[in-house]
């Protein structure tokens, strides 16, 4: 449950809600192109979604809708059916633009220090759009903004945390400097989300 004295979260109506989830998806899925250019990795659910995809060559979008069904149980009990519909949907778009965009669009394989800041930016950017909008990508993002509004500890942080054991895995799988720049890339990410996204402008539901 929200602290009792917590700031009403500004209101959006719901064409400002639709758009805001399909340019947050958006960005997200392009940034997911970019990293996969560079052959890089990244951490939340995301990063879990593309370690398993690797080797099984099952696809990204399926594993990582898998992954996020267990936390919308969070999501309705602490943070409303709303919030978890919102989810929900954000998930599914990511999920399918992340697999249908190589099909209208190839990009060349670029320097992992680029595809790392690309992503960083595109990602967090995005993300920033949807946390503005009540919605998450699901799975560490749920528990992210749940912590943020219920004690103020950073959204980006718990992610961040996150990421540091999903990289620690990635290592095991991944020639170190590959782990090095895609966790550039988290930190950028991150970061955008720590500086940018704060409890007193918006919260998780009203």
């Amino acid at each position: 449950m929200l602290l009792l004295d917590s700031p009403p979260a500004e209101s959006h109506t719901l064409t400002e809600d639709v758009q805001g989830i399909l340019i947050g998806t958006t960005l997200v899925a392009l940034g997911m192109q970019f990293l996969r250019a560079s052959e890089l990795v990244t951490g939340q659910i995301a990063g879990l979604a593309l370690l398993i995809s690797y080797p099984t060559g099952w696809t990204f979008g399926a594993i990582f809708f898998l992954l996020n069904l267990p936390f919308y149980w969070l999501a309705i009990r602490q943070l409303g059916w709303r919030f978890a519909v919102k989810n929900f949907c954000a998930v599914a778009l990511m999920s399918s633009m992340v697999d249908a965009m190589p099909l209208v669009l190839q990009i060349n394989p670029v320097h992992p220090a680029l595809g790392a800041t690309l992503f960083g930016i595109l990602a967090g950017i995005g993300l920033l759009s949807l946390f503005r909008h009540g919605a998450t990508l699901g799975g560490v993002g749920i528990v992210a903004l749940w912590l943020q509004d219920r004690n103020g500890f950073k959204a980006g942080n718990t992610q961040l945390l996150f990421d540091l054991g999903v990289f620690a895995i990635a290592l095991l799988l991944f020639p170190w400097p590959v782990v090095a720049w895609s966790l550039m890339g988290a930190v950028i990410l991150n970061g955008i989300i720590t500086v940018n996204h704060r409890r007193d402008r918006y919260i998780a539901r009203s």
